[in-house]
This record gives C-alpha cells, sequence and structure tokens, in this order.
C-alpha cells in the first residue's frame, strides 16, 4: 500500500512541477512535459514490481509507436486556438484525432504482424 502511495506521490509531484513551471516559462514547462518522464517512471514501476525484462521491452516499443500518433495533436491544437476556436473544442479535436490516428497504427502495425 506504501508503495502505491509514493507512485501516486511521485507522479503528482510531476504535474504540478510542469504546471507550475509552465505559469511562469511555457517553454521550459513544455520542454519538462516532453520528457519520457511517465515512462520511464513506468517501466521503473513496472521492473520495481514485476523484474521482468520483457515486460519492460514490450512497454518501451509500445510506448514508442503509441507516442507517434499522438504528436499532430500538439500541431493541430495551437492552430486551432490561433484560429480563434474555444479550448475546449480545440482540446476534444486534438484528442479526437489522437483516437483516430491510434486506431489507424494498430491497424497499419497490424499487417507488418506487431499487435500493440
Amino acid at each position: 500500500m506504501i508503495w502505491y502511495g509514493v507512485k501516486i506521490l511521485v507522479s503528482a509531484m510531476i504535474i504540478v512541477i510542469i504546471s507550475e513551471v509552465s505559469k511562469r516559462l511555457p517553454l521550459l514547462g513544455s520542454l519538462i512535459a516532453s520528457l519520457p518522464l511517465v515512462s520511464v517512471l513506468g517501466m521503473i514501476w513496472l521492473y520495481g514490481e514485476t523484474k521482468s525484462i520483457e515486460k519492460i521491452a514490450t512497454h518501451s516499443e509500445g510506448t514508442f509507436w503509441y507516442v507517434l500518433p499522438s504528436l499532430p495533436m500538439f500541431l493541430l491544437l495551437p492552430w486551432m486556438l490561433r484560429k480563434g476556436i474555444n479550448f475546449p473544442i480545440s482540446l476534444a479535436s486534438g484528442i479526437a484525432l489522437t483516437g483516430l490516428l491510434y486506431l489507424l497504427m494498430t491497424k497499419i502495425l497490424a499487417k507488418f504482424g506487431m499487435n500493440l
């Protein structure tokens, strides 16, 4: 139970740090947010709990493939905002695009024998 508390606390601290830094220095906040901190922490937690190298390898490879279809959201969102479209609609559109691209990515990779 303590382990879950530590995981929650560390994960929450990262989010708060990114939020607070972004208020003062948006580009630095972006840099911190772009670091694969969540993925690295996920791998550390997974290793600590399972010691499974295969699970770490699968997680790492899956993360690579899932990051790619999420990237266009970070171009669509600012484009829509600068066109005067409000934040909730812009964010929802970015999330919808990401979901669509996830689906497309999994179907394409399945044709090459990779099942995510």
